[in-house]
């Protein structure tokens, strides 16, 4: 009998994101489930990228990043956060977001840590912080509107915590955390001496009235925080994977030593060309967010007249829809796996982005993505409402 594998990786079931789509494929239906874009991001960025191939630098770039794209990284904190960043002692590029947070969570945590976490939350941080040894401690926001609730994540809080994930704006619910909020986390983080790791790839996809502000740029924030961004959200080409970690020096360069030993460097080309997008007008990121905002408004419109009940999303790809008034009691996995086989439209139930340690999920929410071209969210709208006839 062969030695036992890793067993918190063994023992990850098959995700429902794989599942989902196999459905999608199987029955030819439209895959608003996976968050990515179904266009092919700015053509000037994918042009540079290309001929940054033939310019016969495609050796290992810089362990950190290359220095142009480190100092767009450093202006783009400036110019839409208002801190001031060094490209040279404080930027780390890495292989995409993913990658960032993996290498954040090896440069904070050790075996007995206690790690804050708010569901529903990303799937990817709870395995990488187990097998460092770290102990979850989840704080749960409830729908619809999501509203931190400050008593319990103040009494999650305690000598032991050493980092809190924040997401925001915030996969799966689109939920993009106030100031108040965000300063009632600050004294938290002060209180009991913690780090926090933001994750903020959505950061330019903000929606109505709502503002993003980055929690590292708040008082006494600045040497607590590591910030993530992302290439692949920013500019709608996911497939990049080109992330990057902003944080003071001395975090910066136990992040950078754990990026060396997952991938040590990400490709120059798309490096350059990243750059050169991190440096575009602000009416390109002002555009794309009313781009992504105009998308999210026809998919919720429709949704709610095909007899969903909607949640508000101010950030992000996604919006959460209660099934409530068309389950007719199934739970939100049976729903999801009906509509992809009948209706012909993908989703994701939203238990998915709860853990089994944390208690029973909500079963009656499904996520869309809504990051696809508007004839598509239309068609999705119009299957769904065929659906909904057709069994009435």
């Amino acid at each position: 009998m062969t030695k036992p594998l890793n067993q918190t990786f063994a023992n990850l079931p098959v995700t429902i994101f794989t599942t989902m789509s196999e459905l999608a494929r199987q029955h030819d239906a439209i895959n608003l489930g996976q968050g990515f874009p179904d266009t092919q991001g700015p053509q000037d960025m994918v042009q540079l990228a290309a001929d940054a191939l033939l310019d016969e630098r495609n050796q290992y770039a810089p362990l950190t990043g290359l220095p142009e794209l480190r100092h767009a990284v450093a202006d783009a904190c400036g110019r839409f956060m208002g801190m001031t960043v060094c490209a040279d002692s404080e930027v780390v590029v890495t292989s995409g977001a993913t990658e960032a947070l993996a290498a954040a969570f090896l440069a904070l945590i050790e075996p007995g840590d206690e790690v804050v976490l708010i569901e529903p939350l990303y799937d990817t941080y709870l395995p990488v912080i187990r097998q460092l040894g770290g102990i979850p401690r989840l704080v749960r926001l409830e729908a619809p509107d999501w509203t931190l609730p400050r008593a319990a994540l103040e009494q999650a809080f305690s000598d032991r915590t050493k980092v809190m994930v924040l997401n925001t704006p915030m996969n799966p619910t689109g939920k993009v955390f106030t100031p108040d909020e965000l300063a009632f986390i600050a004294q938290l983080l002060r209180r009991h001496d913690a780090y926090a790791i933001c994750d903020e790839v959505y950061e330019h996809l903000v929606f109505d009235n709502a503002t993003h502000v980055s929690l590292m740029s708040l008082p006494d924030m600045r040497e607590r925080c590591l910030r993530i961004g992302s290439a692949g959200k920013s500019f709608s080409l996911t497939g990049w994977k080109v992330g990057y970690v902003v944080a003071a020096p001395a975090l910066a360069s136990v992040v950078a030593k754990a990026h060396q030993n997952l991938v040590f460097s990400t490709p120059p080309n798309l490096q350059r060309a990243v750059a050169f997008g991190l440096n575009k007008d602000t009416d390109y990121f002002a555009e794309l967010a009313r781009d992504m905002g105009r998308k999210r408004q026809i998919l919720s419109s429709g949704l709610q007249e095909a007899g969903f009940d909607v949640l508000p999303s101010q950030g992000s790809y996604f919006v959460m829809a209660d099934i409530t008034p068309l389950a007719n009691g199934m739970d939100d996995v049976a729903f999801s796996r009906m509509l992809s086989e009948q209706a012909r439209v993908t989703t994701i139930p939203a238990s998915a982005f709860y853990d089994a340690q944390g208690g029973e999920p909500p079963r009656n929410l499904i996520r869309f993505a809504f990051c696809k071209r508007e004839e598509i969210l239309i068609e999705a709208v119009l299957r769904i409402k065929a659906w909904k006839n057709a069994r009435t």
